[in-house]
Formats: structure tokens, C-alpha cells, sequence
């Protein structure tokens, strides 16, 4: 059996599109805003509640139409995939500090939860090795709380749109990174064996 080095898995893990999860956040986080633009914040607070719960199942539909086909049984293990999971795992289990605080105020879900399951882009950047998860995990986080303080009648619609324009961003710096790295590729000199 061919054992790949944790560096030759990493490189492999960076060299995934990464679309499917931030597609499927921007549609979650889409359908929060608008629930908060035409519902009560009852139905709002449901909507943040089993939206962010679903982005992950939501992302590993959507991966089969980018080609990352998170189920797929036949590519090799990759500790890199097992690991992104596990933040995955850390940012529900953040639920735990955003659920006290919205018995205490129901109107800081939008922030905790925004804030909360965001930071696990923070470790991504690390896997990619790329600024990526540090510019949305702290703009995120900054823009949350900014909007949370500056506009309380309207945190369950401008919180979530705000998640939605940061993640427009990131998609497009993730496709801007493939593409570099597809030119960059290109552009490599050939070497004859």
C-alpha cells in the first residue's frame, strides 16, 4: 500500500476547488436575510437555528455539481478532509454559547451564531495555506458584531446579509486562486523524464 506524507495529503487537500461549502453557506445564509425581511423573528430565529444546521448536508449535495464529491468512497484517505470535518464539529458545537445567550436575548443569534460558526475558517486558511479563511473569519467577525451594535431593529436581516456578501467575496478569491494557480501551472517549465 502507498502511504502519502501528511505534506503530500495537504497539497492534494489545497488543490480542491472548495466551492461547495461556501455555496451552500451563501444559500443558507440568503434564505436567513430574506426570512428576516418577511417573517416574524420567531420564524427568524427557527430559520438561523435549522439553516446553519443544514449548510453542511446543503454543501454535500452541492458537491457532486462542483466536482468535490465530499461521499465520494473511491478517492484515497486524506487526513485533511477528516480534519476540516472536525471544524465543521467545532462550529456546531458553538451552538452551546449561542444558546444561553439567545435565552437571555433571542436577538443575539444572528451575532453569536454568525460569528461562532464562521471561525472555523481560521484553520482552513492554515490547511491551504492561504489568506483566504483569515479574511473571512475576521472580516466576518468584525462586520457581525459591528452591525449587531449599529442596527439593532434590523439584526436578522442585515447580519445575514452581510454573511452573504462575505461569502460572495470569498468564492471569488477561492476561484481567483485556482485560476492563478492553474496559469501559474501552465506557466511552469516542463521537465522531460
Amino acid at each position: 500500500m502507498n502511504k502519502r506524507t501528511l505534506e503530500q495529503q495537504r497539497i492534494e487537500f489545497s488543490n480542491q476547488k472548495f466551492l461547495a461549502t461556501p455555496l451552500s453557506g451563501l444559500i443558507v445564509w440568503t434564505i436567513i436575510g430574506i426570512f428576516g425581511i418577511f417573517f416574524s423573528d420567531f420564524i427568524a430565529v427557527w430559520s438561523i437555528f435549522i439553516g446553519t444546521g443544514s449548510i453542511v448536508y446543503l454543501a454535500m449535495f452541492i458537491s457532486k455539481f462542483t466536482g468535490e464529491n465530499f461521499l465520494d468512497k473511491t478517492k484515497p484517505k486524506n487526513e485533511f478532509d477528516k480534519l476540516f470535518f472536525f471544524t465543521v464539529g467545532q462550529a456546531l458545537l458553538a451552538y452551546s454559547i449561542a444558546i444561553p445567550f439567545f435565552i437571555i436575548d433571542y436577538s443575539s443569534l444572528p451575532m453569536t451564531v454568525g460569528i461562532l460558526t464562521g471561525l472555523m475558517w481560521l484553520p482552513f486558511s492554515w490547511i491551504i495555506n492561504h489568506w483566504v479563511g483569515i479574511f473571512h473569519a475576521t472580516f466576518r467577525t468584525t462586520i457581525v458584531l459591528a452591525l449587531w451594535y449599529l442596527l439593532p431593529e434590523h439584526r436578522f436581516i442585515a447580519i445575514p446579509f452581510a454573511i452573504v456578501l462575505i461569502y460572495i467575496i470569498t468564492i471569488g478569491i477561492l476561484k481567483n486562486r485556482r485560476n492563478k494557480e492553474e496559469r501559474g501551472n501552465k506557466n511552469a517549465p516542463q521537465h522531460c523524464v
